[in-house]
């Protein structure tokens, strides 16, 4: 089904199961169907507390959580709203800093369901509109959204007034939704994907940005000026450096030296700061110094550079270190070979799976010079990549049923450094494998 959604909750489970019997095969973006969705279930999206909205094609997840460990350290609470899930779908709605409960996630899906039915929402319309009623129904000091697909016409873009919004990194990916042909879009891929997710701008409403290409910029200033939005734009209004083992903040309010963040990749750094400038560029809720601090060692986000933890997976190879990564894109791949180059691990042993619908190259080039081999898996329950897509001249490419398999394989290689990724549905695999899932 949509999403690999699966629960051990017998409650939870029959109300996903008749979500796959009514929802579409595949999202169909747009906000009317969410907005009636809301209207019947008696419109929680104007009840929140206040909004930080964030999108982006990578970073978008990891800002979310720098939001969430901000607001956290300064001892209020924070709602968040994410996806996909890794191992439990209770993952995609956090109340007031805990995973929503089983009896009140398998309740509030049938209400959005008993009211909704003949709207036919998809998955993640349906989703949407009960982390809202539960957000609406549970006291927080912040409501945190990430948005799930594009910005312009995702579900979570129902919200009339966030606090703020933001944009992540930038690049090519969920190209059927994101480029499909429209009238009155830019036609410049890029340019499109970043008009897309400035759709998230509303009037009056800071919306923070990184820095992209100067075409890029353009669009979202057009965007801006449309939408009467208030445009903090890195380079200008804030920026970021990181020198001497310290991240270095600026803006117009002042400088900040902050402690690295503890999430692995310098990249984290920009995902931190792009938060930084959300919470100091919106005047709803207050945060502190002392708070930005202590975000940076608290911010956690699993299968991005994730280290695994001893466990029953990674003692299948004892003596090297395993690490995990959802990647699946160019920006993942630049970002994973940044990492571990600037780390001094070589000689690679990349394990992958990859949905059918991705493109292997645009990841594996940057890996290019690094890899010791590659052993490619099944991605279970989705189309996938089989292993001719992953030819490599010069490098050993080989086959296993899964990713245990794949390491009882390479413990003959003696591997120092190995690599999962390809996938968040296959990280979410790993991470229940190794007996590991998130909190």
């Amino acid at each position: 089904m949509a999403d690999g959604a699966r629960s051990d909750h017998p409650a939870v489970q029959k109300q996903l199961d008749r979500l796959s019997l009514l929802s579409p095969g595949r999202d169909v973006l747009g906000l009317e169907r969410i907005s009636a969705i809301m209207d019947r279930v008696g419109n929680p999206h104007l009840n929140l507390p206040p909004v930080f909205h964030v999108a982006g094609t990578n970073g978008k997840g990891s800002t979310c959580a720098f939001l969430r460990a901000a607001i956290e350290a300064e001892g209020l609470k924070a709602h968040v709203y994410s996806s996909p899930h890794l191992v439990r779908f209770n993952e995609r709605i956090r109340l007031a800093g805990t995973l929503i409960e089983d009896e009140y996630l398998a309740a509030l899906l049938a209400r959005v369901l008993d009211a909704s039915e003949d709207i036919n929402p998809s998955f993640f319309e349906a989703t949407t509109a009960a982390a809202m009623i539960a957000f609406a129904e549970t006291p927080a000091d912040a409501c945190i959204l990430e948005v799930g697909l594009g910005g312009r016409l995702d579900a979570t873009n129902i919200v009339p007034k966030p606090a703020a919004t933001g944009m992540a990194a930038l690049g090519i990916d969920h190209e059927a939704f994101l480029l499909s042909p429209e009238e009155g879009v830019p036609k410049d891929p890029m340019v499109r994907i970043a008009w897309e997710k400035a759709g998230i701008a509303k009037a009056g409403v800071p919306l923070v940005t990184q820095q992209y290409d100067q075409a890029m910029m353009d669009i979202i200033n057009e965007h801006a000026q449309a939408q009467g939005t208030q445009w903090i734009a890195r380079g200008d209004a804030w920026n970021s450096a990181l020198y001497r083992k310290q991240l270095h903040y600026r803006d117009e309010m002042g400088q900040l030296s902050l402690p690295l963040p503890a999430l692995c990749g310098d990249f984290q750094a920009d995902n931190a700061a792009l938060a930084i400038a959300m919470l100091r560029h919106q005047s709803a809720v207050a945060i502190s110094e002392g708070a930005l601090k202590a975000a940076m060692g608290w911010a956690q986000w699993p299968a991005r550079l994730q280290k695994l933890d001893p466990g029953p997976l990674t003692q299948l190879l004892p003596d090297a270190e395993i690490w995990l990564d959802g990647g699946h894109n160019s920006n993942a791949g630049e970002a994973l070979a940044d990492y571990f180059q600037n780390s001094g691990r070589s000689g690679i042993h990349l394990v992958i799976g990859m949905l059918a619908n991705k493109d292997p190259e645009s990841l594996l080039h940057w890996l290019d010079g690094d890899l010791a081999s590659i052993t490619v898996v099944p991605v279970k329950g989705h189309e996938h990549h089989d292993i001719d897509a992953f030819a490599k001249p010069g490098l050993e490419v080989r086959k296993a049923k899964n990713v245990a398999a794949a390491l009882r394989q390479l413990d003959q290689d003696q591997p120092e450094t190995v690599l999962i990724a390809g996938s968040l549905y296959l990280a979410g695999d790993v991470l229940r494998a190794n007996q590991q899932p998130p909190d």
